[in-house]
């Protein structure tokens, strides 16, 4: 139950933000890629930052980095308030205001990453291959939970006083209160190596006889550091980040559409309902992936990940053309349930490539792919949207058709990634 909180608190508090940024970006007089760019600083951090600190998680522990996750995206969500209230209050110009926000969301950039990798880390140690899947599957569900929880709270948030800032600081207490129980009650996690001890006894953890022999498949200097590019990853970082891409531009672009299709550029307060609505429906749809679909048909992660390409693939296209809410909302929809079906085929494909003592590394090459896609796609998808917009749905279809073309070829067989091994 922590371990699922901690990923829903993040997970919220960032869609509740993404719900009401088009609406503050309109209402600061700022061109909409100036709004997706001022997240781009923040998303390099992650990229950076996140296999570090999925190093440091297994010298220092999980729960230190989740901790420290926590802590990042407090204070950044606190900031982040500060500065969009000045700005919207007229104390700052609208380019201070956003130069602010993007420094403040840069914290989270580079110490919320710490948490994601430390919770996958944690819960990949304490499950059989068998079991990956469905076991991440649940820990992104609690993610995609957040994304439903926070597009439906975000409007009732925006409140006298604080307006569109509402939001963050709402988010910011909660999550508060997810780091005070996370400390009081999460038990201690030692540190499992370099000391190589005993410290886990419970299956399937590292100091487990089971991992112990799982050890010895591989070398101790291919153990010691993975990159990016080590031969077992390779085929599934390639399939992350193309579909992390197209996923990050479709996200970018969709509060501005929900906007300029309805009509509601003028009365920028009255956008935040609307957009959370359709950000919600995604949300809920990725729950449908991750909860229902994966461990209802046993999908393993060859056949989640390019399920999941093919349906993003359909749903963009009829984002494409979806011109009233019930149109965009469906489209939105579909195109998320691929979203929800690919990304956690991913990152079960990564976890299972590789030995249970590498599953720190793992962890963070997964968090920082991710955090790739979102350093230009957003910004990216909207400039081309803005310019035009068969091109950049076309584009977005296209990413998603090289991951199904892509991943056909070069992913592993799942009967063979999923068996267990003694």
């Amino acid at each position: 139950m922590l371990l699922f909180t901690v990923m829903l608190v993040t997970a919220a508090g960032n869609t509740a933000m993404q719900s009401v940024m088009p609406s503050i970006g309109t209402a600061l007089g700022v061109q909409d890629v100036w709004i997706s760019l001022a997240y781009t600083w923040s998303a390099l951090l992650w990229v950076i930052c996140a296999p570090f600190w999925a190093r440091k998680s297994d010298q220092r522990g999980r729960k230190a980095m989740m901790a420290l996750g926590l802590s990042g995206f407090i204070v950044s969500m606190s900031f982040c308030a500060v500065a969009l209230w000045l700005g919207l209050a007229g104390w700052l110009p609208a380019v201070w205001t956003l130069l602010l926000f993007a420094l403040a969301r840069s914290l989270y950039g580079g110490f919320g990453s710490a948490a994601p990798p430390a919770v996958q880390a944690y819960v990949a140690s304490r499950t059989p291959r068998s079991q990956r899947t469905q076991a991440l599957s649940l820990i992104a569900s609690s993610f995609g939970l957040g994304t439903v929880l926070g597009p439906a709270l975000a409007p009732l948030l925006v409140m006298p006083g604080l307006g569109l800032t509402g939001p963050f600081v709402a988010f910011a207490l909660i999550a508060v209160v997810a780091l005070v129980a996370l400390r009081l009650r999460l038990p201690d996690d030692e540190p499992s190596y370099p000391a190589r001890g005993q410290t886990f006894q419970e299956p399937f953890s590292v100091g487990s006889p089971l991992a112990q022999e799982e050890e010895h498949l591989v070398d101790d200097d291919v153990r010691t550091r993975l990159g990016w590019w080590e031969p077992r990853v390779r085929p599934w970082v390639i399939t992350g980040l193309l579909g992390g891409h197209a996923q990050a531009m479709v996200l970018g672009i969709a509060g501005f559409l929900v906007l300029d299709r309805l009509g509601l550029r003028a009365d920028p307060m009255a956008g935040a309902g609307p957009v959370g609505l359709v950000l919600m429906s995604g949300a809920l749809a990725t729950l449908l992936a991750q909860w229902g679909v994966i461990p209802r048909l046993g999908l393993g992660p060859r056949a989640a990940t390019l399920s999941g390409a093919a349906l993003a693939a359909l749903g963009v296209i009829m984002l494409g053309v979806a011109q009233g809410m019930h149109g965009i909302a469906l489209a939105y929809a579909i195109a998320s349930l691929g979203f929800g079906l690919n990304r956690p085929g991913v990152t079960s494909g990564t976890s299972l490539a590789v030995t249970r003592t590498e599953q720190g590394e793992a962890s963070g090459i997964v968090a920082s792919t991710a955090g790739a896609a979102y350093v230009f796609a957003p910004a990216l998808g909207v400039w081309l949207y803005n310019v035009s917009e068969p091109f950049a749905f076309a584009l977005i279809v296209a990413l998603c058709l090289s991951v199904l073309a892509f991943g056909w070829n070069r992913l592993g067989n799942d009967t063979d990634l999923t068996r267990d091994r003694s």
